[in-house]
């Protein structure tokens, strides 16, 4: 399980670091920017955007913080 604020440390960090979200399932989210995530107190919000229009939104899901086994940098190996 994941807090609001640890999400919040690597959505908000400067520079920003893509970042790879593993849930319980074995599913991964890719963030790789840091407007392709709204964090709330129980659920996060997590955008893939039209690739030749990057203000505009595809697709979204709502993954559960409680879901959330763990978050590492891109450049970290899938396990």
């Amino acid at each position: 399980m994941m807090t609001p604020a640890a999400v919040l440390s690597y959505v908000k960090a400067e520079p920003f670091r893509p970042f790879r979200i593993h849930m319980a399932s074995g599913r991964t989210f890719e963030v790789r920017h840091p407007e392709m995530v709204r964090v709330g107190r129980t659920n996060l919000l997590v955008f893939s955007f039209v690739s030749d229009q990057p203000d505009v939104f595809d697709e979204w899901e709502s993954v559960s913080l409680m879901l959330i086994e763990s978050i590492s940098h891109l450049e970290s190996p899938v396990v």
